[in-house]
C-alpha cells in the first residue's frame, strides 16, 4: 500500500493525520530552523499508551532527540505525575528544550475497522486501544462504579472514571469509541498542562504536541492527528499556538 493510500485510509476518520515519521521530521525541522537548536539539545518525553505496538512503531528518527522519558500508562494518561515531570525536567540540557508528545491512541485496520489492528504474526485483529475499548464496554453496560480506584487496577480504573464523567456525551455519539478517545485526549491534555504549569524547568523552551495517535496494521504503521502544537518561551512565559504551522 502506497503512502497516499495509507493516509487516505486514516484521514477518513482523522482528516489532518500525517505519518508519525513525518511528524518527527516536522519537529526536527522546527527545532533547527525556528529555535536554532540541534535535536541532541531536545529532551523528549512521551505520554502515550504503554501498548507494545507503540514501541514497535516508534519512529527511528526520534532517537535523534534525548530520551524518551516515559510518562504515559494505559492509553497515554501521564501516570508518572509531578514526580515524573520534575525528574524529566531536571535532565534537560541548559540551553535546550523540553518536547512532550502526548495523547491517547486508537487503531484503524487496513480494512478500515476503527478500534482494531492486525499485530505482527497474528491473523485476527485485536483491540487498540484495548483499555479504552474495555472501559467503554463497561460504560455502555453500566459497569463502572463511581469513584472506584483499586490499587490492583488503578490505571484502568482511572480511564473508566474519565469516561464516566462524560457518559452521556459518549453514549450519544455517532461513534462511541472515537468520542471516548476524544474525552481521554481532553483529560490528558488538561493534566499535561497542569503538570507543566507546576514544574520548574532550567532550559529555554517547552514544546507541546498533543495528538490522537493512530496505529494501524504492521505493514501500514502509525499516524499523528495533531490537536495542540505550542511553544512556551521560559524566559518570557510567552505561549505561542503554532498548530497552523504544524498542519501546513
Amino acid at each position: 500500500m502506497k503512502k497516499r493510500e495509507k493516509l487516505a485510509l486514516v484521514r477518513t476518520h482523522y482528516p489532518n493525520a500525517i505519518t508519525t515519521i513525518d511528524s518527527v521530521n516536522c519537529l526536527i525541522d522546527f527545532v533547527e530552523e525556528r529555535l536554532d537548536l540541534e535535536p541532541s539539545q531536545i529532551m523528549l518525553a512521551d505520554s502515550i499508551c504503554s501498548d507494545d505496538v507503540n514501541s514497535i512503531q516508534y519512529p527511528v528518527r526520534a532517537s535523534e532527540f534525548l530520551g524518551p522519558f516515559k510518562m504515559g500508562g494505559l492509553d497515554g494518561f501521564p501516570f508518572t505525575g509531578l514526580t515524573g515531570m520534575g525528574a524529566f525536567a531536571s535532565h534537560v540540557p541548559d540551553e535546550g528544550a523540553v518536547f512532550v508528545y502526548y495523547g491517547p491512541h486508537i487503531g484503524i485496520s487496513k480494512e478500515g475497522v476503527v478500534g482494531e489492528i492486525h499485530r505482527y504474526g497474528q491473523h485476527k485483529g485485536t483491540g487498540c486501544c484495548g483499555a479504552a475499548k474495555g472501559a467503554l464496554n463497561k460504560l455502555l453496560n453500566n459497569g463502572i462504579i463511581p469513584g472506584n480506584l483499586n490499587d490492583m487496577d488503578y490505571q484502568m480504573n482511572t480511564i473508566e472514571q474519565i469516561l464516566l464523567k462524560e457518559k452521556a456525551r459518549i453514549v450519544n455519539a455517532g461513534h462511541p469509541l472515537k468520542e471516548a478517545t476524544e474525552v481521554i485526549y481532553e483529560a490528558i491534555d488538561k493534566r499535561i498542562n497542569e503538570l507543566v504549569s507546576q514544574t520548574k524547568y532550567t532550559c529555554k523552551y517547552v514544546i507541546l504536541l498533543g495528538t490522537i495517535h493512530i496505529n494501524s496494521d504492521t505493514d501500514i504503521g502509525s499516524f499523528t492527528s495533531a490537536k495542540r502544537f505550542e511553544l512556551i518561551d521560559l524566559a518570557t512565559n510567552e505561549r505561542q499556538n503554532l498548530i497552523g504551522e504544524f498542519l501546513k
